[in-house]
């Protein structure tokens, strides 16, 4: 007989192991996962928009310009070698020389070279996907979006529990979200006020990176006569 402690018990610490089974002790409330609140306009980093892939456009775009390019110089290099020159330049070439500049079907081309040049810059230097809103960064390693017609229908789910409420309608942009909403009972001032604290509320938890901004109308339903 030995007063010596029971097998597989620390001394200084709370676990036990005992048949295989190892038994911890309770984490520290100070430590504790406490959940975050709903999304305020100071949570998360800003992102910006999503850029479009547009592989189809520029691979159409640079087919077009490698052939071309490449037509002009083998065109180019053959006379160079002593060669003619192909019918088409020859005939644009004299084309050019007899045209006059300033012919109405000359400035119209011109103008829809330059409208289609414009239109490729835009394309270039815009993110496009108009349809997809950024979310605030909560991790640089992840990017979040929400579809516009997507958070349009939230906002109307959260305006049609606002009692009072008969129908809405919201649309949603970029920048704004317009909702006009019909209101069969209630004062109007009364269902104003708790439709505008529902929807920037509904907002704000869709954690987007710019908040729209909110406009609405609220009337009665037209009566039928």
């Amino acid at each position: 007989m030995s007063g010596s402690a029971p097998e597989g018990r620390a001394g200084g610490g709370g676990t036990e192991r005992g048949g295989g089974v190892e038994e911890q002790d309770p984490p520290d409330p100070a430590t504790r996962y406490e959940p975050k609140p709903t999304l305020s306009d100071d949570d998360g980093e800003r992102a910006g928009r999503f850029w479009s892939t547009r592989r189809i456009p520029a691979a159409l775009a640079a087919l077009v310009v490698l052939g071309a390019a490449g037509l002009l110089l083998y065109d180019v290099a053959a006379v160079r070698a002593g060669h003619h020159a192909m019918y088409w330049r020859r005939e644009l070439a004299a084309q050019l020389a007899r045209q006059p500049l300033d012919e109405p079907w000359v400035l119209v081309a011109a103008g829809v070279a330059m409208a289609l040049g414009l239109w490729l810059l835009a394309l270039a230097l815009t993110p496009g996907l108009r349809g997809l809103l950024p979310m605030r960064r909560h991790s640089s390693l992840v990017r979040a979006g929400i579809d516009r017609d997507a958070a349009a229908l939230t906002l109307r789910d959260r305006a049609m529990e606002v009692s009072g409420v008969q129908s809405a309608r919201v649309r949603m942009s970029r920048s704004k979200v317009k909702v006009r909403a019909v209101s069969h009972f209630r004062e109007l001032d009364d269902v104003r006020d708790d439709l505008d604290r529902a929807l920037r509320a509904g907002i704000r938890e869709l954690g987007l990176d710019r908040p729209p901004a909110l406009t609405m109308r609220v009337r009665r339903p037209v009566k039928k006569r």
